[in-house]
């Protein structure tokens, strides 16, 4: 069996220019990760603003009603984005559980006492 050098080379051409491909979309998932990074330190500025209000006002650190419009809202922006929706919520469940646990860590810090909401459900 003979090999034809011609056909190794563009191989080789294909090959590297895949890598080169990859390493460009790479790029960009590391530009898009720094971005996600960026923002949730953001957004987790803003979560200790609320969680100290809170505390200073004995109100509790979750806010039931609130995350399930926040579901909502994100799931259709999911939808709308061409994101799994079950993934979006599945995300901001574990952001949420997180800014809980920083406002229940916040209101001890503080000696805050919480006031409970109870809410009632009409049938």
């Amino acid at each position: 069996m003979t090999v034809n050098p011609i056909d190794d080379d563009a191989d080789a051409r294909e090959t590297a220019e895949a890598l080169e491909k990859l390493e460009s979309i790479r790029e960009s998932i590391d530009n898009v990760d720094a971005a996600l990074i960026h923002l949730l330190a953001e957004r987790f500025k803003f979560t200790q603003k609320v969680g100290r209000l809170k505390a200073a006002h004995g109100l509790p650190p979750a806010d039931l009603a609130r995350e399930a419009r926040q579901i909502k809202h994100l799931r259709a922006l999911a939808e709308e984005s061409h994101l799994d929706p079950e993934f979006a919520e599945k995300f901001l469940n574990f952001i949420v559980a997180e800014v809980i646990h920083h406002h229940e860590r916040i209101a001890a810090d503080t000696g805050a006492i919480t006031i409970v909401a109870v809410e009632t459900l009409d049938d």
